[in-house]
C-alpha cells in the first residue's frame, strides 16, 4: 500500500530545527492543501497544537504530522525533500497526482482537482 505522505531525513531534520526555533516541538506538523496559486492548488505546512477528529496522523522521522481529510487524498505519495544549494535552502515537494505547475513551481492542479486558479 502507498504511503500518505513521505518525508526525507533532511526534510526531517530542517523542520525540526524550524520547531526548535520557535519553540514548537511538542507541536504537530500540519500539511495540507488550499486552493490558490496561478494553477489552483498551493501546499501549506504550519505548526499546530490540536488535532481534529477528521485528520490522519502519522509518524515519520519522530515527527508528528497532521493531514486533513481534504488533503490526504490530493497528498498521497507525495515526497518531501529539503535541499540546500548555494543560494541558500528550501522544501522540495514531489507529488505524483500534480498533472500542472505554475512557472513559480508553487502551486499546481490534479485531474481530479482544479482547485481556485487566481491571476499571477
Amino acid at each position: 500500500m502507498e504511503e500518505l505522505i513521505k518525508i526525507t531525513e533532511s526534510a526531517a531534520l530542517q523542520i525540526k530545527d524550524m520547531m526548535k526555533e520557535h519553540e514548537e516541538e511538542s507541536a504537530y506538523l500540519r500539511v495540507s492543501i488550499k486552493g490558490g496559486g496561478c494553477s489552483g492548488l498551493s501546499y501549506g505546512m504550519g505548526f499546530e497544537h490540536e488535532k481534529k477528529d477528521e485528520d490522519t496522523e502519522l509518524l515519520l522521522h519522530d515527527l508528528q504530522i497532521l493531514v486533513d481529510k481534504e488533503s490526504a487524498s490530493i497528498l498521497k505519495g507525495t515526497v518531501i525533500d529539503y535541499k540546500q544549494s548555494l543560494m541558500g535552502g528550501g522544501f522540495t515537494i514531489d507529488n505524483p497526482n500534480a498533472i500542472a505547475n505554475c512557472g513559480c513551481g508553487s502551486s499546481f492542479r490534479t485531474a481530479m482537482n482544479t482547485g481556485t486558479p487566481e491571476n499571477c
